[in-house]
């Protein structure tokens, strides 16, 4: 008996898949709208508000914390230092290791009349990125300051004009020269061949002074 269907028959003759869902029609695509401006208006506010007032109060630390509680130390500098031991006729040099904790004779530098030792000195702080300078001002025992102080002080303002911001500081070196001497001999240096670093080693009196003194303070 003859079939009630008409034969379909897909491509190459093939007869379609029974149950297969059929494919929805492609959406038109929407035409984009125009964006719409609104118009926007400042407001000022200052005068809906009134003004905010800050009132800040001094507060005298110096007897300690609130509660007791004790300041808390600055923090020490980290950097090299340099110390100088001015003299008439050499001027010795030390230097500190970068954490500031221990002096060693770095050189000894002749005085000229056209302040040449000044330069060298200023390359110093330069090439071993010192972070402060120390220099000695020496004082009698009773602490008054005559021409070998004037001369220090007179130094370190020439040497601070000469390395910008490297802060240049004088400490007391009483006896630095006879404690220098002392150590020299102590540790089997002769008188004459102290004379070659005697300046170098009172440098190193003063430098290491002034470092254990910032480290008590610490």
């Amino acid at each position: 008996m003859p079939s009630q269907h008409p034969d379909q028959t897909g491509p190459a003759g093939e007869r379609p898949m029974q149950g297969r869902p059929a494919v929805p029609p492609a959406r038109p695509r929407a035409t984009p709208q125009r964006p719409v401006h609104h118009a926007t208006e400042q407001i000022d506010l200052r005068a809906a508000f009134p003004p905010v007032r800050h009132e800040t109060a001094q507060i005298d630390l110096s007897g300690g914390l609130p509660g007791g509680l004790p300041v808390p130390p600055r923090p020490r500098r980290q950097g090299r230092r340099l110390g100088i031991d001015v003299g008439t006729v050499r001027v010795g040099v030390a230097l500190s290791d970068p954490t500031g904790t221990l002096a060693s004779p770095l050189e000894t530098v002749q005085r000229a009349r056209d302040e040449s030792d000044l330069d060298r000195i200023a390359a110093l702080v330069v090439e071993h990125e010192v972070t402060e300078v120390i220099v000695g001002e020496p004082r009698h025992l009773s602490g008054a300051s005559g021409a070998s102080a004037k001369e220090a002080r007179a130094y370190s303002r020439a040497l601070a004009g000469r390395i910008g911001s490297v802060p240049v500081h004088l400490v007391d070196e009483r006896l630095s020269t006879v404690t220098a001497a002392s150590s020299l001999r102590a540790n089997g240096v002769d008188s004459r061949r102290q004379r070659s670093v005697i300046d170098q080693a009172a440098a190193v009196v003063i430098l290491q002074a002034y470092l254990d003194a910032q480290r008590e303070r610490s």
